[in-house]
């Protein structure tokens, strides 16, 4: 059975929507999600906390590294609903693909307030 560990922004309003999603939808439990900025990080040396801050990190059970909409197709596709993440990683929509995730990536507060009115979230609450 594959598995996946996702490392993610846990400050990010819209990033914790996004793994709560997903976990609801792993029935099977083959993806563990980390908060990058949780204790529970601390127990993966090979991330670069600095690079998981900026673009999404995910470790397969043969230790390879998928980032960005790469680890994002990959932990859909795990729980069976990969075929919403799968245009976006066909080669002539990849390029700006990713390039829209980079910029969602390095703009997620202020998208998180635009859409949830939610900027950060910290101690499991998040504040405008």
């Amino acid at each position: 059975m594959q598995t996946l560990t996702l490392f993610y922004d846990g400050t990010c309003p819209l990033c914790k929507k996004e793994m709560a999603a997903l976990r609801k939808h792993d029935i099977y439990k083959r993806i563990d999600t980390v908060d990058i900025f949780s204790e529970d990080f601390h127990d993966y040396p090979q991330i670069d906390p600095k690079k998981a801050n900026t673009i999404l990190h995910a470790i397969d059970e043969s230790g390879r590294l998928w980032l960005g909409l790469d680890a994002v197709y990959h932990a859909w596709n795990l729980v069976g609903k990969g075929w919403m993440y799968a245009p976006s990683r066909w080669r002539l929509i990849k390029p700006t693909a990713d390039k829209l995730y980079y910029y969602f990536a390095r703009n997620r507060y202020q998208i998180s307030l635009w859409l949830t009115g939610k900027s950060r979230c910290s101690n499991g609450s998040c504040s405008r």
